[in-house]
């Protein structure tokens, strides 16, 4: 569900369509009709922005036709009581109006789920870069639970990563609201240990997202900003207002193994190492991290982003004597419980270890919650149905769906860079439906221009079946049609994504 998996995870969507071949089932909810819905026994070809709803009517049909799985919920789950009650009005017929799902078909995919030994949900970000994200997650949070498919093999909620190291990313504390291993900065406990193994003085306050960071440099709150791989430039909701955002900051440093177009403005550039120039280690979609060895020297100037760090951190007048990334890990292991079993002497020796591994001699998790939620008790979370922060209208009739194809990836930084790649999808296309090309009168491959609230771009038409009547797709990954232009930075409540996923736009025929 939200994720096109054979393009944006084509070894697991190779997977997916492999375990298809042995039996197992398959239910993919898209908008567009991509390439794994070929291979589904039910295809839910959903409106944009609805996500919430469809969930919503496949629970109310397993809890009315009585395919819970009652022990389940009453050993492992609390708050069912109030969830069921919130799911009551999601009938197959009501859920039908708002998603265009036919309400044959959700009965189809509620019966094929429940009944399945093991079921496995898997989504990427076609599911939170939403104004109602966060709830979304919730609702698959209570299809899982209501039907018993979590702390077994094969089964539970399974967010695939967008690329080959967010997950240690974030293991690492790279969000605004956690050290290392999830870790609060405002628990009181977590802040002291962390304190105490830097001798340091550490803020409690939880920081902000990058659409807050945005927003921050606007309103003069924020002066400087540091940028590591990552290029908001061309991946973030709204570009206008982030390259006035960039435009605005006293100062700006990007730290890049290529010069991004975020780069582009900064004020100092420092040259990073890929993947194959340095030594360390990348965790993946489940949880395994694994060893990541030198292949070739960095060229020039470009140093591992660890030495820069330490010796930018050195040059503020830190004592910092890290002697690699072997060294750094040690220091992890120390203060994050999940990786306290895990050292380089056992990755070189075993080939990967997946998280909680808490001890040496812990053999890793191969999949989490058995016998037991993290929390104690897996809790029900009543949701409901939110649209879309911004709905088509007269004068934006159609709706402005993004995501990514198999040959680019993110904002092009490092494909674009191989000609081979280049030479598959050398240019972008918004895909149209027959239907809207027709009353519009454009042909395959006519100039077209497409207009949001917040600016236009020009790009050619794909007519194409894959999207249905009233819908547009296209990816982020061309600085030439820099799509972001029109997505709205209207965010998650709670988690502050930005809605890239649903914006309103109109279409025009260029000449």
């Amino acid at each position: 569900m939200g994720s096109n998996t054979t393009e944006t995870h084509p070894v697991l969507g190779y997977r997916m369509k492999m375990a298809k071949k042995k039996g197992a089932s398959l239910i993919v909810a898209d908008p567009r009709k991509i390439e794994l819905a070929d291979h589904a026994d039910v295809f839910l070809q959903l409106r944009p922005g609805t996500n919430e709803a469809l969930i919503n009517g496949i629970i109310n049909v397993i809890i009315e036709e009585r395919l819970s799985d009652d022990q389940f919920i009453a050993e492992r789950t609390e708050g069912y009581e109030e969830m069921a009650a919130a799911v009551k009005k999601y009938t197959p017929e009501y859920v039908e109006g708002i998603t265009g799902v036919a309400a044959g078909d959700i009965r189809k995919a509620a019966r094929l789920y429940a009944g399945a030994e093991s079921a496995g949900i898997y989504y990427t970000m076609g599911i939170t870069q939403h104004t109602n994200g966060t709830n979304t997650v919730m609702a698959i949070a209570n299809l899982a639970m209501v039907t018993g498919n979590m702390g077994k093999p094969s089964s539970g909620i399974n967010p695939l990563r967008g690329q080959n190291n967010v997950q240690g990313a974030c293991d690492m504390g790279g969000l605004p609201v956690v050290f290392t291993g999830y870790q609060r900065v405002d628990n009181e406990a977590a802040l002291s240990k962390f304190e105490k193994a830097w001798g340091v003085k550490l803020n409690s306050r939880p920081g902000l997202t990058v659409t807050e960071i945005m927003d921050g440099i606007l309103n003069g709150e924020i002066k400087a900003l540091y940028v590591m791989g990552e290029n908001p430039a061309l991946s973030d909701a709204n570009i206008h207002h982030v390259m006035e955002a960039l435009e605005k900051v006293e100062f700006l440093v990007v730290q890049d193994i290529f010069l991004t177009e975020t780069a582009a403005k900064a004020d100092v550039v420092l040259p990073a190492a890929a993947f194959a120039e340095k030594v360390g280690t990348f965790s993946n979609t489940e949880r395994r991290v694994q060893m990541v060895r030198k292949a070739v020297n960095a060229p020039g100037e470009a140093k591992a982003d660890w030495l820069i760090l330490q010796e930018l951190a050195n040059k503020l007048g830190m004592e910092w004597h890290y002697e690699g990334p072997d060294h750094i890990f040690q220091e992890i292991a120390q203060l994050t419980p999940a990786y306290a079993g895990i050292s380089y002497q056992r990755l070189e020796q075993e080939g990967g270890l997946q998280w909680p591994c808490p001890s040496a001699d812990h053999p890793g998790t191969l999949y989490l919650h058995e016998g037991q939620f993290s929390r104690g008790k897996g809790l029900f979370t009543p949701v409901e149905y939110l649209p879309p922060a911004e709905e088509t209208d007269q004068e934006y009739p159609l709706v402005l769906t993004t995501g990514r194809n198999l040959y680019h990836y993110h904002t092009g930084s490092m494909t674009r860079q191989s000609k081979p790649l280049n030479a598959f999808k050398p240019e972008e296309f918004a895909q149209i439906s027959r239907e809207d090309a027709d009353r519009l009168g454009i042909k395959n491959g006519d100039l077209v221009k497409v207009s949001s609230r917040r600016g236009e771009v020009e790009v050619k038409a794909d007519v194409t079946e894959v999207v249905p009547t009233g819908v547009i797709f296209m990816t982020f990954h061309y600085h030439e049609v820099p799509v972001n232009v029109l997505t709205n930075n209207q965010v998650d409540p709670i988690a502050k994504i930005p809605e890239l996923k649903v914006c309103a736009v109109k279409l025009e025929k260029v000449g």
